[in-house]
């Protein structure tokens, strides 16, 4: 591809998640109204985008696309789906951008299919997961990790696991020695068969939803230490995009692709490959 990263048979298109699969976790009758076009306006305003079928089948596809490079980290060791992390999706209502919770999906039916029991969910992004921490509030099998901004979106926010709020401005050095610390208590205190990364490119000091100060070599240097304490856990990662709303776009790219390259190098120093949905 035009990154001469991954070649053109290496991506894969996901097949769109079931209504079984995401029933699982969303509730019947929100599934039922996303899926009929009968949300009402209110419902329509808290997830910010206009219903349309098109919308919907392309948020099956990325659940689709998380579940799948779920499977190819158990399998590969590490799976990727560039779309992903809509985690502000609760089990019965959509809300910030978010209509299916992919990442809480894709967990909930792997354990269903008993593949793992244990997951851990490491949410990079610069907005509080508030959705996969209320799905799985009082749940011991999923292990939710929130670094974020303190005063950013979500304004009601769901007690992850651990949450590490940060300050307006947070730098690369600031935030890589926090996130350093909540990784360890995380490893230390949880076994888990399998890890999700939602490697946000919203903390990026050019970001217009952001609110956090890091560079994109700070942002290199997060995803080089979420992929390092992985290794050496020896623990598979799906990794999923989430957000990025740089001024720039051609910024919001780069550090997914940057994101996407560093994990292919560490599968290319190992006998295994790499997935891409």
């Amino acid at each position: 591809m035009e990154g001469g990263i991954l070649t053109q048979t290496e991506l894969e298109i996901p097949e769109a998640a079931t209504d079984e699969q995401i029933g699982h976790v969303h509730h019947k009758g929100y599934l039922d109204k996303l899926t009929q076009g009968t949300l009402n306006e209110k419902e329509i305003r808290r997830i910010g985008f206009p219903w349309s079928v098109e919308l919907v089948e392309r948020s099956r596809r990325s659940v689709g696309g998380t579940h799948n490079a779920c499977q190819a980290a158990l399998k590969d060791g590490i799976g990727i789906n560039l779309a992903g992390g809509t985690h502000h999706a609760h089990a019965n209502f959509g809300s910030g951008f978010c209509l299916l919770n992919d990442c809480a999906i894709a967990a909930r039916v792997l354990q269903v299919e008993n593949q793992v029991q244990n997951v851990m969910i490491l949410d990079c992004d610069v907005h509080q997961g508030d959705g996969t921490a209320a799905i799985f509030t009082n749940d011991p099998s999923v292990f939710t990790f929130s670094i974020h901004g303190a005063r950013n979106f979500p304004f009601r926010k769901f007690p992850s696991d651990l949450d590490l709020p940060l300050e307006d401005g947070t730098e690369d050095e600031a935030y890589l020695q926090i996130l350093d610390a909540g990784l360890r208590k995380t490893f230390d205190s949880f076994q888990a068969d399998l890890a999700i990364y939602l490697a946000g490119a919203d903390p990026y000091n050019d970001d217009r939803l952001g609110r956090l100060s890091l560079t994109k070599s700070g942002l290199a240097d997060r995803d080089q230490m979420i992929l390092n304490y992985c290794q050496e856990a020896d623990l598979p990662v799906a990794i999923v995009m989430a957000g990025g709303y740089a001024r720039d776009i051609n910024d919001t790219v780069d550090i997914h692709l940057n994101t996407v390259r560093l994990a292919s190098e560490v599968m290319n120093n190992h006998p295994i490959g790499t997935h891409v949905l």
